[in-house]
Order: structure tokens, then C-alpha cells, then sequence
């Protein structure tokens, strides 16, 4: 049991590339409707793993599936941005590298009193939700059972804290783009790019070069 943060943030990554579309649908999707949609127009994540995820349940929802639902991290720099940046997994397709990733962050209590308020599920997982042991809670009492050190941790080669940095908040379907606070990314270059896609959007979270939340 660790302490839980005063205002836990949720992030999640994506390529520049899909911003826009982002931007102009209104928000994020889950794979599951990305899919039916056509895809992003730049995929970033392995497709076993996608696959794998529509497949799995969400424990404290029968019927309900991961990849029916919007995933974040509790932390920038995750171990997926890390297998990007590697770019050398035998599953990962894509191999542009972190710096044409950007980061997406929501505060986890203004996500959960819109989902409330609209009758959204949501849960959170103690590990990666791709993992078909791990253990999932729809309580937000019950955050204390993430561990949160974990989370922070910047060294992951011991197996307890690679697993659960990888801990999940999931968003059934669809998060608004006006939950979007910040967006992180790594250069100069991609903070123009992106300040250019926000140009015409009703709602423009501040954007900041935040190299440390990258490799």
C-alpha cells in the first residue's frame, strides 16, 4: 500500500500525426471504435496487443471489454513510450522513434465526475490491463492499492515495478477533449506543430515542452 498523490494526472500517447483527427472528433476513442472508424492515421501500439485487449474483460463489468475502453497511464514516460523510443520490439510496427509522440494529460478526478455525471463506466487496473491476471477496481477508495511508487519509479528492471507502472485508468468508449489540461511534448519543432493543430480549436490545453517525460 502507498501513498496516493493529492491530484492524480492520467496520460495518454499518441502521434502527432492523429491530433487533428483527435481535435476535430471531439476527443479520444477506444481501440474498438477506432477500429470500426478506419484506425488512427498513425498507429503507434502493437496489433496483437490491440487485438488481445477486445478479448479481454473488464472484471468489474461483465460483458465489457479493455479494448472497448479509452486507456491512460498514471505517468508520463511510460514503458510503452520506452519500447517506442527503442524501437526495436518484434511486435512494434512502428518505428519513428518518441520525438513525434505527444502526451495527453486529464486529471483523474475532474474524468471520473464527468463519467459519473454521464454515466460512463470506468475502472482502474493495479497492472497492465493487457494482462489477463491482473486485478481491477472501480472504486476510487480503493486507488491506495496501486502502487504508486511504481508509477514514479524511473528504473523498471525489477519485475514487481515494470509491472506496476504499467498500472491503467480506463474510459468507457470516449474522453472529451475538454478534459484535456496539457499536452507534453519533447522538442521545440513538435510544441509548433502542435500549437498550429490547436490554432482553430474551441478548446486549446496549454503546451509545453516537458523533456521529462521522455528517454
Amino acid at each position: 500500500m502507498t501513498r496516493v498523490p493529492l491530484r492524480p494526472k492520467l496520460y495518454h500517447i499518441t502521434h502527432v500525426n492523429n491530433l487533428a483527427a483527435i481535435v476535430e472528433a471531439g476527443g479520444l476513442f477506444s481501440d474498438a471504435t477506432m477500429i470500426a472508424r478506419g484506425g488512427p492515421a498513425s498507429s503507434i501500439g502493437m496489433g496483437s496487443i490491440k487485438r488481445r485487449r477486445l478479448e479481454l474483460p473488464v472484471r468489474c463489468y461483465p460483458g465489457d471489454h479493455v479494448g472497448e475502453y479509452v486507456p491512460f497511464y498514471f505517468c508520463p514516460r511510460s514503458i510503452m513510450l520506452y519500447l517506442l523510443y527503442m524501437a526495436n520490439h518484434p511486435e512494434l510496427n512502428y518505428s519513428g522513434g518518441q520525438e513525434p509522440i505527444v502526451h495527453l494529460e486529464a486529471d483523474l478526478g475532474e474524468v471520473v465526475q464527468w463519467a459519473d455525471s454521464q454515466g460512463v463506466r470506468w475502472a482502474f487496473t493495479l497492472a497492465n490491463a493487457g494482462a489477463a491476471y491482473t486485478e481491477f477496481r472501480n472504486n476510487l477508495e480503493r486507488l491506495e492499492d496501486v502502487n504508486w511508487e511504481a508509477v514514479a519509479a524511473t528504473d523498471f528492471r525489477n519485475a514487481l515495478i515494470k509491472e506496476g507502472k504499467q498500472a491503467e485508468f480506463l474510459l468507457r468508449e470516449f474522453l472529451p477533449w475538454e478534459l484535456v489540461q496539457r499536452v507534453g511534448v519533447i522538442t521545440p519543432k513538435i510544441h509548433s506543430q502542435v500549437t498550429r493543430i490547436l490554432a482553430g480549436a474551441r478548446h486549446r490545453p496549454s503546451v509545453e515542452v516537458t523533456r521529462a517525460w521522455y528517454y
